[in-house]
């Protein structure tokens, strides 16, 4: 049961800013304009063979044939906070010119590595710890399955960012993907 409470997307992370609010590598004093969370979540839906995902009767019926598939552990989508295409188009995420932007992201089943494409991240806190000492302009951070971390980047040049997964596979395949409108 808990695998199929997991892979229906009920799951997030809580990061708690230091009370005396973030620092970087120096340990100086660092603020951000805006803050967005990011949820990659894999699911696994089941399909017929002709790939049409199937509808069921009962819920019962479906719990059963969704625990053969997450069985599969080959997800049938991989994505961004709910659905491939939540942060695209008209849901990009906004941002200006000169802002600092905080990223939070999370996964709770799959190691992934997010990636900013056309920047670094300025200030990366691996393992949910704003804690300890932020690595700086990491340009893929890593994170293991059940853990979250926050990456502070200032955008510099407007423009369409993309931001995804880099398992390209999985962005571009599956829809772990979103953009930046800056």
């Amino acid at each position: 049961m808990v695998p199929i409470h997991v892979t229906s997307g009920m799951n997030g992370a809580i990061m708690v800013l230091p009370r005396g609010g973030l620092k970087d590598e120096n340990g100086n004093s660092v603020k951000f304009d805006r803050a967005y969370y990011m949820a990659e979540q894999d699911f696994y839906l089941p399909k017929d063979k002709e790939g049409k995902v199937l509808n069921f009767e009962t819920v019962q019926q479906s719990m059963q044939a969704m625990g053969e598939s997450i069985k599969s552990l080959h997800p049938t989508n991989i994505v961004f906070n709910g659905k491939q295409g939540a942060l695209m188009g008209k849901n990009a995420l906004q941002a200006k010119v000169g802002e600092k932007v905080l990223f939070i992201t999370s996964q709770a089943n799959r190691d992934t590595r997010f990636h900013l494409i056309g920047g670094h991240a300025d200030l990366y806190w691996p393992g949910g710890k704003f804690n300890n000492r932020p690595y700086t302009d990491f340009e893929t951070w890593a994170v293991p399955a059940g853990s979250a971390a926050a990456t502070l980047y200032q955008f510099r040049e407007p423009g369409t960012y993309a931001f995804l997964n880099h398992n390209l596979i999985e962005a571009f395949d599956y829809g772990a993907i979103a953009q930046v409108k800056v």
